[in-house]
C-alpha cells in the first residue's frame, strides 16, 4: 500500500514525538517546532532527437515502470545544478554525451518509491548528441532503447505521466533550433 510522504511520518525526526497530526503539510511537531515541507524534489528528462528527427526512447529494466517506456533522466543530487544533472543522468543511463540541451517544459509528478509516495517536478530538455555516438545502456536500469517518432502505443505504455506530456509537447509544438521541422 502507497502512502503520500507527509503520512508516512508518524514520529518528528528531530525529538521522535508522535505527530499529533498526521498527513497535514507542512509537518509541525507539537513539541519542538520542528517544521517539514514536503516540497517536491527536482527530476530532469532528456527528450534527445536524433538527425532524423526521432526521439531516443528507453524501456526501464526495474520499479517503478519495469518494462515501460520512459526518457533518459533521474534525480538531481545535491549540489548539482539541472543542467549537470541530466548530463550525468543521460551519461549513466545511456553513454551518450549531450552537445546541446534547451529547457522545453515541465511538469509535476509523483514517484513511488517502496510505498512513500513523494512530490517531485520534472524539468524536460530538448537535447541533442554528437550523431556519431553509440548507446551503451546501464543494464541494471534500462533494457532496451528505440528512435522513434512516438506512437498512441508508445504514449500509452511510459512508464511515468509526466515523460508523456512532455513527449506529446514536443510532438505538438514548434520549438526552436532543435524542432521536429528538422524531419
Amino acid at each position: 500500500m502507497s502512502v503520500p510522504i507527509e503520512s508516512a511520518f508518524q514520529f518528528c525526526p528531530r525529538c521522535g514525538e508522535a505527530n499529533q497530526s498526521p498527513a497535514s503539510i507542512p509537518f509541525r511537531c507539537a513539541a519542538c517546532g520542528m517544521t517539514l515541507f514536503f516540497g517536491p524534489v527536482a527530476a530532469v528528462g532528456g527528450l534527445i532527437v536524433n538527425e532524423k528527427g526521432e526521439l531516443l526512447l528507453v524501456r526501464r529494466a526495474r520499479n517503478p515502470g519495469k518494462g515501460r517506456w520512459g526518457l533518459p533522466g533521474g534525480f538531481v543530487d545535491r549540489g548539482e545544478t539541472i543542467e549537470q544533472a541530466l548530463q550525468r543522468e543521460v551519461i549513466e543511463e545511456t553513454q551518450l554525451r549531450l552537445v546541446e540541451q534547451i529547457l522545453l517544459v515541465t511538469f509535476p509528478n509523483s514517484y513511488d518509491y517502496h510505498g512513500v509516495v513523494s512530490p517531485v517536478i520534472d524539468l524536460f530538455y530538448l537535447c541533442r548528441i554528437d550523431n556519431d555516438a553509440e548507446i551503451k545502456l546501464a543494464r541494471d536500469e534500462l533494457d532496451h532503447f528505440v528512435w522513434t517518432i512516438p506512437t498512441a502505443g508508445h504514449l500509452d505504455n511510459m512508464a511515468f505521466e509526466s515523460n508523456r506530456r512532455a513527449i506529446e509537447y514536443w510532438l505538438g509544438d514548434e520549438t526552436p533550433d532543435m524542432s521536429r521541422t528538422q524531419r
